[in-house]
């Protein structure tokens, strides 16, 4: 069995990553973001509102990155995690969730889409 590759050359990924290529992921990271956030109900949207909050993707998963400016805002934001899930997994079955608790106060809580109604019967 040969080992060419199945598309044509136009169709596979650049041997280099050129600046405008990082430009364009970057585009699509932010259009997801706005996507997403605009999928989310009024509570879910006061909630992120009040974070430091991203998407990123590594080419395989998406992931939300959140970044919680206090304790309250974090166990806030982590018990939404049902309701952030179920709106990111409308973009990608393969995305993560990672929310981080002001500095000092501990781990970072991570969580992929597909472990979330375990996480919510847990709730």
């Amino acid at each position: 069995m040969s080992k060419l590759p199945l598309l044509p050359p136009d169709d596979l990924p650049p041997n280099q990553v050129t600046k405008q290529d990082g430009m364009l992921h970057l585009e699509l990271e932010q259009s997801i973001g706005r996507c997403f956030y605009y999928t989310c109900d009024r509570i879910t949207q006061m909630l992120l509102s009040s974070c430091h909050w991203y998407m990123t993707n590594n080419g395989t998963t998406l992931m939300l990155i959140i970044d919680a400016p206090d304790i309250v805002s974090y166990w806030h934001i982590v018990s939404n995690i049902p309701q952030l899930g179920n709106r990111l997994e409308r973009f990608s079955k393969e995305s993560k969730i990672r929310v981080y608790p002001p500095f000092g106060k501990g781990a970072p809580f991570e969580i992929s889409v597909n472990e979330i109604s375990a996480y919510r019967d847990w709730l």
